[in-house]
């Protein structure tokens, strides 16, 4: 039987924090469109508070979660426990694209390690449902480490190549929705 929490208490927050993995699930409005999970690591989802989220959006091939957050804000972000005691939460709220020209992108960058390269915008949730669920049916991982292609195509992209990239493969959506840039 599933839990329901008020509030990402000290002992959610740790649990949290400690996921090297988590999926992120939105849909444009309406009957049309397709629906979009999509896997994150390599950045932490970091708490902000006790119904608020975020985590670093990365330049990447798609664009789905950014569209159908600014078509309609909806998302649930899903966390698994891949080691150590099963278990299973589900982050339902309201999300917004923070991007570079954002009076809080500084404020929330901050938040995060790592480099700044490929660092499209920040997405920021705030929650209005928390749903913790047994795991059960969870496989066992061994997290073996992080992927360094990223960097490296970073690297070799540079700045301005990474814009042109975005702009180029990151205008639209899958269904047409607006993606970047702004």
């Amino acid at each position: 039987m599933g839990k329901l929490h008020a509030a990402i208490d000290d002992d959610l927050r740790a649990w949290i924090g400690a996921q090297r993995m988590f999926f992120v699930a939105t849909a444009p409005s309406g009957d049309g469109g397709h629906v979009n999970c999509s896997p994150k690591g390599g950045d932490p989802l970091v708490v902000l508070g006790p119904h608020e989220v975020a985590w670093l959006d990365r330049v990447g091939s798609g664009i789905e979660t950014i569209a159908h957050l600014r078509q309609n804000g909806r998302i649930c972000v899903m966390l698994c426990a891949f080691e150590g005691a099963p278990r299973i939460v589900r982050l339902h709220g309201r999300g917004e694209v923070v991007t570079k020209q954002h009076a809080r992108f500084a404020e929330l960058r901050a938040r995060f390690p790592g480099r700044e390269l490929g660092t499209r915008s920040i997405v920021r949730v705030d929650v209005t449902r928390i749903g913790d669920s047994c795991g059960f049916g969870v496989p066992l991982y061994r997290h073996e480490g992080g992927r360094d292609q990223m960097g490296k195509w970073c690297d070799k992209k540079g700045a301005a190549g990474i814009d042109s990239y975005v702009r180029e493969k990151n205008g639209l959506s899958i269904d047409g929705l607006p993606g970047f840039p702004d």
